[in-house]
């Protein structure tokens, strides 16, 4: 399903109504911007992820984003970027994702309830809440004109599913649309409609975002806890030693140095889980004079992490890492390195993330790895 699902994600609306002077996709929420939270939730399902930015912001989302994520400028209309984005889907694709940053709260079920529907035939699918208001329609001057049957009426929601041939052709047909399934049906193909989330809200304005912010921290009366890690290993000199990284182990590439298995990755978020919960950091926990961890690997790290941080009393509502480096690509075996932390970590929400400082730094140079991750506790 994965090899066989692209995702794009519209990214340049602006930001006015949120009352802040940069992209709508680049505003926080809490711990990381809307888009970020977008990938984040589609990351695990689609190999290839294309965020379209305002013209002037493309390097601001790739700094944000990393070299897991194609970034480029969108159009003047939502159409138009998203034309410009399956442009740059390769043909062995067949399925495409089409998502807003500004339902930055979708989650990852939800994304893979519509692949399924498509690979099990499905040409079109939305994800859609069933409407609890009565609505009206009314005339230009302010009076009823008709009221809506409210059973057959559904509120629309992304990310939208689509076989690539499919939404190409709707795209060529059509010039504009709030809504690429609305493109679909003016070809007469059928839509399928699955169950949304109330989750999947579109942040629009700043009441939107309050109420994303108390979904995602229902409880204003815990403890809310941030830290940062790091970590940087040097390649070995040994070409026998295997490259552990992001819980995962990498044939063909070298490995780093360090009295554990050196996954720098796994290693910049046990840092950063830590830190959050003030129980120091990476050394005074998994230190080299303890022969218990020698050639230790990620994961047994990131699991006795977990635990120091549940008896501190904490939960973890998401962390994220972001590798430096030239090599190894990561973006092919990204949804598996998710699935490797998320599992160490009892389950919990995971962002991986890629990139190179252009030739600069012992990084640029080739000479090794580091990683940076954010963590993000509750307390329980």
């Amino acid at each position: 399903m994965i090899n066989k699902t692209a995702a794009i994600i519209a990214g340049a609306g602006a930001g006015n109504r949120l009352g802040a002077n940069l992209p709508k996709a680049l505003v926080k929420l809490i711990d990381k911007t809307l888009v970020e939270h977008a990938v984040s939730s589609l990351a695990p399902v689609a190999q290839l992820l294309i965020v379209t930015a305002p013209a002037g912001f493309e390097e601001e989302f790739r700094k944000v984003l990393g070299d897991q994520v194609t970034v480029i400028t969108g159009g003047i209309l939502r159409s138009d970027s998203i034309r410009l984005a399956l442009a740059q889907i390769p043909n062995n694709y067949e399925y495409v994702l089409v998502h807003d940053a500004a339902r930055a709260l979708a989650t990852t079920t939800l994304a893979k309830s519509v692949v399924e529907q498509l690979v099990k035939g499905e040409q079109a699918v939305i994800p859609a809440l069933d409407v609890i208001d009565t609505i009206k329609e009314v005339d230009s001057k302010g009076y009823v004109r008709n009221t809506l049957d409210r059973p057959s009426l559904r509120a629309v929601q992304t990310p939208q599913g689509f076989t690539r041939s499919v939404l190409a052709r709707a795209h060529q047909a059509s010039d504009d649309a709030t809504d690429d399934a609305a493109l679909v049906e003016a070809l007469g193909i059928a839509v399928k409609v699955i169950p949304g989330e109330e989750c999947a809200l579109k942040i629009t304005n700043k009441s939107d975002l309050a109420t994303a912010t108390q979904i995602l921290l229902p409880n204003t009366q815990k403890q809310i806890r941030v830290g940062i890690g790091t970590d940087a290993h040097a390649f070995s000199s040994d070409k026998n030693r295997k490259l552990s990284l992001a819980g995962l182990i990498w044939d063909g590439e070298i490995g780093l140095d360090g009295h554990s298995d050196a996954d720098v990755a796994s290693h910049a978020i046990c840092d950063a889980l830590l830190s959050a919960a003030s129980l120091g950091d990476l050394g005074s926990n998994f230190g080299t004079s303890d022969a218990k961890y020698a050639g230790a690997s990620g994961a047994q790290m990131l699991s006795e992490t977990l635990a120091k941080v549940k008896a501190a009393g904490f939960v973890i509502e998401n962390v994220s890492v972001q590798i430096v480096g030239n090599k190894p690509k990561i973006a092919p075996r990204r949804a598996e390195a998710i699935a490797a932390i998320s599992t160490a970590l009892g389950g919990a929400k995971v962002s991986v993330s890629a990139t190179s400082t252009d030739g600069l730094g012992f990084t640029g140079g080739g000479k090794g790895l580091s990683a940076i991750a954010t963590a993000l506790l509750v307390s329980a």
